[in-house]
């Protein structure tokens, strides 16, 4: 009888440290620091890939590229960078702080010109000179990859000095956006894809192309990541059939070579 009990009291502790176990493996949570135009896309990925994947929880951290760099930089969680930029993801390659093994340049984008749905329609980007538009929204180019198109495309077309004055910073292509829908600047410079999510502004015009670098949107796991195998696999599920989907859909054109 003691024997059988003992033998009992064994196997339960075993059930015991198995379930913990198990409840330990689903509390695994991955930081996504994001670009701040990724968000919408983000959220709906993170929900697929979880239906998958239990054990996962993502999480994400928007940003402007830059910001999210520096956070990186000072020794901030994230398991995952997914930049606007190339410029912000080469710099934390250059400092030892991403697995270079895991880098990829996945998407792409277009600059456009937007007002307030209810605003006055402008036929191109050089019609911000014109002299109604008084304050025009932009990113902050030390910050904010769109912010920096933005003045490539102003440069190409010889508008730097005829409109800087005009200039209203922002500290994510969000917040220029939200200036535009609530009319407190008469023009924004935003990605297609941001403009596209919202019924409240319209786009005027494309930056022509060769007015500015091309727009890639490179992730990789972070080097320091406390979770690096499930942040991969989530890396991994960026590329799948059914992610390339979910980007399209929001505008996004995924690079060939990953899908």
């Amino acid at each position: 009888m003691k024997k059988t009990l003992l033998a009992l009291l064994v196997l339960g502790m075993c059930i015991a440290t198995v379930g913990a176990q198990g409840v330990q493996e689903e509390k695994t949570e991955i930081l996504v620091s994001a670009a701040a135009s990724l968000t919408n896309c983000m959220g709906e990925l993170s929900v697929r890939f979880m239906q998958d994947n239990p054990t996962i929880t993502v999480n994400c951290n928007y940003g402007s590229s830059g910001s999210l760099q520096m956070q990186i930089e000072q020794g901030a969680p994230a398991d995952i960078f997914f930049s606007a930029g190339s410029k912000q993801m080469e710099a934390l390659k250059a400092k030892g702080l991403m697995d270079t093994d895991t880098v990829k340049d996945l998407l792409e984008n277009k600059v456009v010109l937007i007002v307030a749905k209810d605003g006055k329609r402008l036929a191109n980007f050089e019609a911000l000179d014109e002299d109604f538009i008084t304050k025009i929204g932009v990113g902050e180019p030390k910050s904010v990859p769109a912010g920096q198109y933005a003045a490539q495309v102003f440069k190409s077309l010889n508008l730097t000095d005829a409109i800087a004055s005009r200039l209203v910073y922002a500290k994510d292509v969000r917040e220029v956006l939200y200036w535009v829908e609530t009319e407190n600047v008469q023009a924004g410079i935003v990605y297609e894809t941001d403009a596209k999510i919202s019924s409240a502004v319209v786009i005027c015009a494309t930056a022509p192309q060769g007015s500015h670098t091309p727009i890639i949107y490179p992730v990789g796991v972070v080097k320091d990541s406390k979770h690096p195998t499930q942040a991969k696999a989530f890396v991994d599920f960026l590329s799948t059939e059914e992610a390339v989907e979910i980007f399209a859909s929001y505008g996004f054109t995924v690079i060939e070579s990953h899908v």
